[in-house]
């Protein structure tokens, strides 16, 4: 089954404004380019995705993500998250993609295992059950964290706060049911510094994931700048 994943990434300097309060502006982008690297490499070992396609008006990650075999989509527009999904679920459809998995760059912890197993949630969105929308929730319950539409224009994506319930409404108005899934690994994401609590306590048991985002965090000044010790 063709399986693209999409990945839209904003443009560094407007990326993780509300981590200003507990991380100083220099690791803040530093961290920021770190887990989209870390995200695209849990994608590339994840033996059912076919192609990821990274969305994206910044042009050092343009540069990563062709360097590690991805497309690049540029969002010149820069519109948002559902926007740039919206392009490349464009772009999957038109290479023959039969389903798509919406992913975002802030997940680090990703694990290629997790993601296989949700991606034997869904079937091609044809045959007896139809088309499909998997969500999985942040880990508040109330964003999205991971869209799997099949086929891939099964719904138009909807990011955005309490995006979780209207991806649900989305689904239903489209006359299919939704389902939920909750792998671990892509519950939480990094927006506030109580997520950076939250992942720091998660990578202190994965030392197999997210390199690249250590490396970043270990560069850090504990006192003044994060509030969370991990392990390298």
């Amino acid at each position: 089954m063709r399986t693209a994943a999409i990945l839209p990434v904003k443009r560094f300097a407007q990326a993780k404004q509300r981590l200003g309060a507990s991380v100083a502006d220099e690791l803040r982008l530093a961290l920021a380019r770190a887990m989209v690297a870390d995200v695209m490499l849990a994608l590339a070992q994840t033996d059912a995705i076919e192609r990821t396609i990274v969305v994206t008006g910044e042009s050092s990650v343009a540069a990563d993500a062709r360097d590690a075999g991805a497309i690049v989509v540029t969002d010149d527009a820069d519109e948002g998250q559902s926007a740039a999904a919206m392009l490349g679920i464009g772009r999957a459809l038109a290479d023959g993609a039969e389903r798509v998995l919406c992913v975002p760059g802030d997940c680090p912890a990703l694990d290629p295992v997790e993601l296989e197993r949700l991606l034997e949630a869904v079937g091609a969105g044809h045959g007896p059950d139809g088309p499909a929308v998997v969500i999985v929730p942040d880990r508040h319950g109330t964003g999205t964290n991971g869209l799997l539409l099949s086929p891939p224009d099964a719904i138009a994506p909807s990011f955005g706060p309490d995006s979780c319930a209207r991806h649900r409404a989305l689904a239903l108005a489209a006359g299919i049911v939704p389902r939920i899934r909750r792998p671990r690994s892509l519950l939480l994401d990094i927006d506030t510094g109580a997520d950076l609590d939250a992942l720091g306590e998660r990578l202190a048991g994965m030392s197999e994931r997210a390199r690249r985002t250590r490396e970043v965090l270990a560069l850090r000044d504990p006192p003044e700048i994060l509030s969370f010790t991990t392990t390298a």
